[in-house]
């Protein structure tokens, strides 16, 4: 007896077979469109599915969710938290999945990009963004580029500079609120709002400080106010203050007497080192140049406008320290303790609530992320034994090599290609 063969059948037929057994039954949609009547009971079953299908989907295998449980709970948690105005990144999505995991007594569930990439297409959720603008480079930046490099690689020869003396700094512009421009939603919806404490437009300034070789200075942040603020703060921040919260020429000096001298080999001046730093005005004082003189260090000024191209920070290291604050903020905003004014208005977190995030994030930036911004700068070449491009700060590197893998990549963060787009004055 020859062997059966079976038949695939769209979407668009299953519901013609569908509507005809609601009118007629069962058997008569079987005889009508020559198929078994199982398979219009087991198509009934499935009406709502197939509405929400293409019209040529020929079946759903593959697409069933491993924890359906889990999913369920989920999707409710993100519709609640966008009811809420509040919003939602794919990676606050894997660490509350990763949580409730925990509480379901799921132990083999990993919480991966690939899955929140696969659960979000399963419940019809999608990531509503903007575009952003990016640095326009001078028309002379090939020239420019090249000699900023030949001249660090002349100080570095001519000096016999090691990589754990090459430092970069630069001041990163925060707000104490850290909004997303994009977040998890229903398909179609119209209206995306993001709920915020109101604090879009309080700044303040992060100076970061990081050394060829990996190693991380101590952060220095410096908050928009005429005095320190009277909190208790973590250790590995420096707590500095000024009317405009911002850097300036004494804030540099400071930083530099505080931070820089106090590095690992450079308190007593014996290295020749080299510090590199934007064309920001408070960098270019001759106070500020005879201080990192006094250092036994030379100053490199990178050309405006090739920041992107030649400041190591820029390239790949403020965006991870970013990602990680941003994600800090968010699971503070869905699931931290908040207080509110009599009007009802929530108070935003602390001055040390947000230097304990800055620290942290700080903290996880791995030595690699930072040693190859230096490399992709070119200011140094390859370390011994830093040979391959793995990330530690990326969290997952499972998935896979699909169609959708280097989609699904994205999901390790919602928002490390977005950039601080400045300050917006105080009323």
């Amino acid at each position: 007896m020859p062997p059966v063969r079976r038949h695939a059948y769209d979407a668009d037929f299953k519901l013609k077979a569908i509507s005809h057994a609601n009118e007629h039954g069962n058997k008569a949609a079987a005889r009508e469109y020559n198929i078994n009547e199982s398979m219009v009971r087991k198509w009934r079953k499935q009406e709502d599915d197939l509405r929400q299908a293409k019209k040529t989907t020929q079946s759903f295998r593959g697409n069933n969710a491993r924890w359906p449980q889990l999913e369920d709970k989920i999707e409710q948690w993100v519709i609640e938290q966008r009811a809420a105005g509040r919003s939602v990144s794919t990676v606050l999505i894997r660490m509350k999945a990763t949580t409730l995991a925990r509480s379901l007594d799921i132990n083999d569930f990993r919480g991966g990009p690939s899955w929140c990439f696969r659960f979000m297409k399963r419940r019809n959720l999608s990531i509503r963004t903007r575009t952003t603008v990016s640095q326009q480079l001078p028309k002379d930046y090939e020239e420019k580029r090249a000699n900023f490099r030949a001249y660090c690689q002349s100080k570095i020869t001519e000096n016999k500079i090691r990589p754990e003396h090459i430092t970069n700094m630069d001041e990163v512009p925060l707000t104490f609120d850290i909004p997303v421009n994009r977040t998890v939603e229903k398909t179609g919806t119209r209206t995306v709002s993001i709920l915020t404490t109101g604090n879009e437009k309080s700044s303040f300034t992060v100076v970061l400080g990081c050394q060829a070789n990996g190693q991380k200075l101590p952060t220095m942040v410096i908050f928009k106010r005429k005095t320190l603020p009277k909190e208790k703060f973590p250790t590995g921040v420096i707590i500095k203050a000024n009317p405009k919260g911002w850097m300036d020429e004494d804030k540099m000096s400071e930083w530099l007497s505080e931070i820089y001298v106090k590095r690992p080999g450079g308190f007593f001046h014996k290295h020749p080192s080299l510090l590199i730093c934007d064309s920001m005005r408070a960098h270019l004082t001759d106070a500020v140049k005879k201080q990192v003189k006094q250092t036994n260090s030379s100053l490199a000024i990178i050309p405006g406008g090739l920041t992107k191209e030649l400041q190591p920070l820029d390239i790949g290291v403020n965006r991870a320290f970013k990602v990680k604050l941003r994600a800090a903020w968010e699971q503070w905003m869905s699931e931290g303790e908040h207080t509110f004014t009599k009007t009802g208005r929530q108070r935003r977190a602390s001055y040390a609530t947000i230097c304990q995030w800055i620290v942290d994030a700080w903290a996880k930036v791995s030595v690699s992320t930072v040693v190859r911004a230096f490399r992709k700068a070119g200011i140094i070449s390859e370390l011994p034994g830093e040979g391959n491009d793995t990330d530690l700060d990326n969290d997952e590197t499972d998935v896979g090599t699909s169609p959708h893998a280097v989609l699904a990549q994205l999901f390790n963060s919602d928002t490390e290609d977005e950039e601080f787009e400045g300050f917006m004055d105080e009323e």
